[in-house]
């Protein structure tokens, strides 16, 4: 995880968001046509997810266990102060033995999210942990993945058609 995490901390929201754009773009431009575009991300992707909602006009946007959405001593920064740039429905999945992403990180999301006014789903696994859905990880937990996947592919389902 320290190599990972010195990685995502190097990381800022202003190359991401050009990585992001250039992405939605070139996604758009490709297709020939303009399809309806998602977002999801794990972990530092689940961020990324969220911080696509903010900076391109996708329909939708789907966060795993999204680190450095919530304040966090391991990241300087969070999104908290910028939900009201959220422009697309959110699906938050959350493991609730996840010792990273704490009960408390997860409350401050959706209350966040509905100071915003934004529409959202939030969603926790009792018994899973961070990284839940990697199935390379001990945490790997196969019930709370399939079960957070049929929830991804509703939602997905529901905004892009």
């Amino acid at each position: 995880m320290a190599p990972g995490r010195a990685h995502a901390q190097a990381i800022t929201d202003d190359g991401l968001t050009a990585d992001i754009r250039a992405t939605f773009d070139w996604l758009q431009n490709s297709a020939g046509a303009k399809l309806p575009v998602a977002s999801i991300g794990f972990c530092m992707g689940g961020r990324v997810a969220c911080l696509s909602a903010m900076t391109t006009p996708v329909t939708c946007a789907v966060s795993y266990y999204g680190s450095g959405i919530a304040p966090h001593p391991s990241y300087k920064i969070n999104l908290l102060d910028r939900f009201a740039e959220i422009h697309a429905p959110m699906l938050y999945c959350w493991g609730g033995l996840d010792g990273f992403i704490k009960p408390e990180n997860v409350q401050q999301v959706t209350q966040a999210m509905r100071a915003a006014n934004k529409p959202f789903v939030s969603a926790e696994f009792s018994d899973a942990d961070h990284g839940f859905f990697c199935d390379l990880r001990a945490s790997h937990n196969s019930n709370a993945a399939r079960e957070a996947w049929a929830l991804t592919l509703a939602f997905l389902k529901n905004h892009t058609g």
